[in-house]
């Protein structure tokens, strides 16, 4: 039976001393962890004494059994984490006991679970599935409930293959000619309009599937609540539409697939959901989690029941904002248009905007001119999820700046050009660096972070696989790393511009990145490695999950000393005059002064000197002069302990 429980922000508790007193493995602690909905971060968790105590309670009823705890859709890795044994124990049981073929990601159904852990002579106990996640808009949404702010619609993203029915579906829903618009009946540019529907409205922002516009999707996914990932049933899932998974998983927000085009012959549905699971997208049919509903942007057939999921989603996610709270707001695009100068479309997430505002978006300012919506017809104000596009700034803004808006003109300029003049000094000082396999160590201790994503091309499928069954495993008890993508071919663009928006390290084993592909990586400043030996990608990566683990420290003992005699000097103080029993004592060591069995002090060695030589170091037989940090209580007969404290995990 589970027990509700609030985590308030309390004390800080380490996961692996709390294994180590119940005598169970971290993953059972993970189990415990998420059956009271604590978050963690692998390491250690945040509760109030009351909360902790009920953990405590729970992990003593483990104490002896073989019971673990898993949420649902778990994958042999996470299995393997709550049994505590190893990855390939787990997928070798799998494949020669149970007969089932599956990756370290696969999400396996309940039963499968279940019989897999009999085989380690453990039982299942199933955990609530987790809350669904919010992606970057969760701040904003958290602050609005807290405010008592009003539902607000869902934005919401279609993303997919070039070509598979995008334009033409949002054509559906909103019942205009979009597509017709479009050169090719392609989009070229990212569109944002708003569908009043009889169930409630939907933001929809409509990307460019093909590869050249990459970095406009990657824009999409990280403002968006919801995605719709649009793959048509007659041509299956396409390079475009496995990077888009890629960008929707990176922006973490919940997927739903409308599988398109079932009007036409030879459409085979079955055949894409059959083909999702390859990409650890895994439908509800065969026991995940992501929706997934046939359409057709012709005829409408399952337009209703899509809409209806979105609505569905949107009220599970609980998506709330405060019209009267300050201004949040993103530009989604921007551009120079003759006669109108800079024009940028902007989404509102909190808040409301109004003519005649002054606001600061990113190293750009101005007062809001004019402001049309995605129909060109005119508004006085945009409230939470409403996007406009808007005159009246000094310069084009860059995709992505965050909206702030401030008490009139003149403050707005001074706070872009305090910006301006930052990023001045910045690249005069030192030249900007993106994430670079170094970097990670400050990451670790400034952020809490505790993955190395990677994204691997090689230049055969054969090598791709060598190189993601070798990194992954490549992980310690704080740290793992996660491959974001994989592949075979040159490094291109479009690996760039993922690894940009996910903070990812690109690395090449046997090719080279494209000229496109390296301007890319300087202008964002991703960080790309090639190598031609496997060996040695795979020490660097092992180097640098390593050096992303905390500190870990081990007392190391050096000798031991006898107080023989106390020394007292007008200018030098009180001296202990000291013999070396054993080994050696070392300027600046730790040390443990005992008193016949109780321990007096402990502290550190300030000065050591041999007859009137200061040294590093006196060694078994010697004599020499020793003063304490801080410390003069010693007396005749004393002993103590050197040791120091070395790092062992360096």
């Amino acid at each position: 039976m589970q027990t509700e429980v609030k985590n308030k922000t309390g004390m800080t508790n380490n996961i692996a001393e709390l294994a180590q007193e119940f005598e169970l493995k971290p993953g059972q602690v993970f189990g415990v962890l998420d059956e009271f909905g604590i978050e963690h971060d692998g390491s250690t968790f945040e509760a109030d004494p009351d909360t902790l105590e009920l953990v405590r309670d729970a992990l003593t009823e483990h104490l002896g059994s073989k019971e673990i705890v898993l949420r649902p859709n778990p994958t042999p890795r996470d299995i393997a984490a709550a049994l505590g044994v190893s990855q390939s124990d787990v997928q070798k049981a799998l494949l020669t006991k149970l007969k089932v073929m599956a990756t370290l990601t696969t999400s396996l159904k309940a039963d499968v679970a279940e019989k897999l852990a009999q085989l380690f002579d453990s039982t299942v106990r199933w955990a609530d599935a987790p809350k669904p996640k919010m992606g970057p808009t969760a701040a904003v949404n958290g602050a609005a409930r807290k405010s008592g702010a009003q539902p607000r619609p869902p934005v919401v993203t279609i993303m997919g293959h070039v070509d598979h029915g995008k334009t033409s579906l949002l054509d559906y829903i909103r019942k205009t000619n979009v597509a017709s618009r479009e050169h090719g009946g392609i989009t070229q540019h990212i569109g944002a309009y708003q569908v009043e529907l009889p169930e409630g409205k939907i933001t929809f922002l409509d990307t460019p599937g093909h590869a050249a516009f990459t970095n406009m999707r990657a824009r999409g996914a990280q403002v968006t609540d919801i995605a719709i990932l649009v793959v048509a049933a007659d041509d299956g899932v396409m390079p475009q539409t496995i990077e888009a998974i890629q960008h929707i998983q990176s922006a973490e927000v919940p997927m739903i697939v409308a599988v398109n085009k079932i009007d036409k012959a030879g459409a085979n549905p079955e055949r894409v959901l059959t083909q999702l699971p390859e990409y650890n997208v895994i439908p509800e049919a065969f026991g995940g989690q992501v929706i997934t509903a046939p359409v057709s942007a012709v005829t409408g057939e399952g337009v209703p029941h899509l809409l209806e999921m979105v609505l569905l989603q949107a009220e599970v996610m609980d998506l709330r904002a405060d019209a009267k709270a300050k201004l949040e707001g993103v530009v989604i695009e921007a551009k120079l248009e003759k006669g109108r100068g800079p024009v940028a479309t902007v989404l509102i997430q909190n808040g409301t905007l109004r003519i005649g505002d002054s606001i600061v978006a990113g190293q750009t300012y101005g007062k809001i001119k004019a402001m049309t919506d995605y129909r060109g017809e005119k508004l006085t104000e945009a409230g939470p999820s409403t996007p406009a596009e808007i005159l009246g700034l000094s310069e084009v803004p860059q995709a992505g700046d965050r909206i702030e808006i401030q008490s009139d003109e003149r403050s707005a300029r001074e706070v872009a050009q305090s910006r301006v003049d930052d990023e001045r000094a910045r690249t005069i000082v030192v030249k900007a660096r993106g994430i670079t396999l170094r970097d990670y160590r400050n990451l670790i201790q400034e952020e809490g972070l505790k993955e190395l994503p990677l994204i691997i091309k090689a230049d055969v499928q054969g090598s791709v696989e060598a190189v993601k069954g070798m990194l992954e495993k490549v992980r310690n008890d704080e740290v793992e790393t996660k491959i974001m993508s994989s592949g075979v071919g040159s490094i291109t663009e479009s690996d760039v511009l993922l690894a940009s928006a996910s903070n990812a390290i690109v690395v090449g084993f046997n090719v080279k990145p494209e000229p496109g592909a390296k301007h890319e990586a300087e202008r964002h400043k991703v960080e790309i490695r090639t190598y031609t030996i496997i060996y040695e990608l795979i020490e660097d990566i092992e180097a640098a999950a390593k050096g992303m683990l905390e500190p870990k420290f081990e007392e190391q003992y050096l000798g031991t000393a006898e107080v023989r005699q106390r020394l007292q000097f007008s200018k030098k103080g009180v001296i202990a005059g000291c013999y070396i029993t054993d080994g050696k004592v070392t300027r600046n060591a730790m040390v443990r002064v005992s008193r016949g069995k109780e321990v007096i002090h402990e502290g550190r060695v300030a000065t050591l000197r041999h007859f009137k030589d200061d040294v590093r170091e006196v060694t078994l037989g010697m004599e020499c002069g020793v003063t304490f940090e801080g410390w003069e209580e010693f007396a005749q007969g004393d002993t103590f302990e050197a040791y120091e404290m070395v790092q062992v995990n360096a």
